[in-house]
């Protein structure tokens, strides 16, 4: 703490961004840390054994549904933020077309289920995002 923000009134101070990157090789042999990261993340917010594990397996389900489709050796990006209730997981990859994942599959029904809030987006530069959210106490998809 600097004497600046020590001076501040507390409704000023802005809290630290509680983020993980974590950036890797776009090949399936990877797959279990981001699985790993995902468990260590979930349980920091008090999510119980059975959420963490569809978390663990949403992020499984998402970098699959990218890995199809990823420009080789490039890499896989996922991003994790945490707030008070709930994690948010962008991962993405450079792809081959810029296409996003088909929302009318099994895939990203079962995706969907497990994390809650489920959204995609391309980017100009072909690069695929998929967002997923799950919320402590969440019973999935509305």
């Amino acid at each position: 703490m600097t004497e600046e923000t020590a001076a501040m009134p507390a409704s000023t101070k802005v809290s630290p961004r509680d983020a993980v990157t974590v950036k890797l090789p776009a090949a399936s042999a990877y797959l279990s840390v981001l699985r790993t990261a995902t468990a260590g993340l979930a349980a920091r917010l008090d999510f119980t054994l059975d959420e963490i594990e569809d978390l663990r397996i949403a992020v499984d389900e998402a970098c699959a549904m990218l890995l199809a489709q990823a420009v080789p050796g490039t890499d896989l990006t996922c991003e994790f933020e945490l707030t008070g209730d709930a994690m948010r997981i962008n991962v993405s990859v450079l792809t081959v077309d810029g296409r996003e994942p088909s929302r009318d599959t099994f895939a990203w029904t079962v995706l969907s289920s497990l994390a809650g809030e489920v959204d995609s987006e391309a980017g100009a530069d072909d690069r695929v995002t998929v967002m997923l959210q799950k919320r402590r106490g969440a019973t999935g998809a509305p």
